[in-house]
């Protein structure tokens, strides 16, 4: 077992220790994720799909694209390969191997650098720096793309959105273009709030749109890549050349489903809670908050202390006091300053704003002693 596995052991077991956590999903076992799988499928036990066809799969796919008002859905195992295969298809329809993408893209930042070695596209930077790109990145591109890649919300930006202005003015810039757009919409399900409109209505601004299955709903996996019917008849070939076609899917369907059932109806709440969470944590000396209104129920938070030290304080806040507060640090730019994110789960619905403030104080303070 590497340092990473035996960390994020740890981690597993302390959190799901503690009676409360203030930030993140309560982790769960192979077991519960079993019966909630058994649960979704019914006394009956369904039937399962063949190679993608029937079953579960059939009844996720329907229903995403429901969802999201598109003609068709497709069931990936990632939403890596979802991605990749939805960019190599724009690029065929196009003819253009060239996608524009922010800096901070996930394709450019957390996949091996696949979109070039394995799909064989050539990444265009849209923008550079921690904003949303605009429509002036789109029209001051110096050469054509075929695609333009929107990650909404951008992750590494601090899970921030354009406003609804600025986003359809991105999005009639790209078409002045004769580009296609692609939206990464792994977190989509957590933005309408913030639009405070239909996922169908964001999703319409696009051609075609991937979202995930366990980054905010809490599937283990899977991911679903939607569009008009023929481009996602395209996409089920290519996902077969990629291997991305098991003999059966229906676990990570119906899982999928539950969580669509589940979870998705919790995730206003959890938007609203955020803006209390993060302010509570914003009053403590020394932290801040990006955004500072999160436009989601994530954000990221900064402290002037090594990520080593406080990592390993969070562990022992869990032992000592049974409360689970903010892991996940890392010094992304000077040593010393440390950046985590937060996400406001269902757990965090229980903390009142003076008791986030008062729990993050007192861990604060013990960084500052120790630092």
């Amino acid at each position: 077992m590497t340092l990473a596995m035996d960390a994020r052991t740890a981690r597993f077991h302390a959190m799901r220790g503690c009676p409360r956590i203030l930030s993140g999903i309560r982790p769960v076992a192979p077991a519960e994720r079993l019966a909630r799988i058994a649960a979704a499928l019914g006394e009956s036990g369904g039937t399962p799909d063949f190679y993608g066809d029937g079953g579960p799969v059939d009844a996720l796919q329907d229903r995403v694209a429901g969802l999201l008002g598109t003609e068709s859905a497709l069931l990936f195992p990632t939403g890596t390969m979802a991605q990749q295969v939805a960019l190599r298809c724009w690029a065929e329809r196009t003819g253009s191997p060239a996608v524009a993408m922010h800096h901070l893209a996930h394709p450019i930042l957390h996949e091996s650098g696949a979109v070039t070695s394995v799909t064989g596209l050539r990444p265009v930077v849209l923008h550079r720096g921690y904003a949303q790109p605009t429509a002036a990145d789109i029209r001051g591109l110096a050469e054509p793309v075929g695609t333009v890649f929107v990650e909404l919300p951008l992750r590494e930006g601090g899970f921030t959105l354009p406003s609804w202005q600025e986003l359809t003015e991105l999005v009639d810039a790209a078409r002045e273009r004769d580009a296609v757009l692609h939206l990464d919409g792994a977190r989509l399900w957590e933005s309408a709030p913030f639009y405070d409109r239909r996922l169908a209505e964001i999703a319409d601004l696009f051609d075609s749109v991937y979202v995930s299955l366990y980054k905010s709903l809490g599937a283990a996996s899977g991911a679903c890549l939607a569009g008009p019917a023929e481009f996602v008849d395209q996409a089920a070939v290519w996902r077969h050349r990629y291997g991305g076609l098991p003999f059966q899917m229906w676990p990570v369907a119906a899982e999928g489903l539950a969580a669509l059932d589940d979870t998705l109806p919790l995730l206003p709440a959890r938007v609203a809670h955020a803006k209390t969470v993060a302010a509570a944590l914003a009053s403590v000396p020394g932290a801040h908050v990006h955004p500072e209104q999160p436009h989601t129920h994530q954000f990221q938070i900064r402290l002037p202390y090594p990520a080593e030290l406080l990592e390993r304080l969070t562990l022992e806040f869990a032992a000592e006091r049974g409360e689970w507060l903010i892991a996940g640090w890392h010094e992304p730019t000077a040593p010393g300053l440390s950046l985590a994110e937060v996400t406001v789960a269902e757990p965090a619905l229980q903390w009142t704003e003076g008791e986030v403030a008062d729990a993050f104080g007192e861990f604060v303070r013990r960084a500052a002693a120790e630092g």
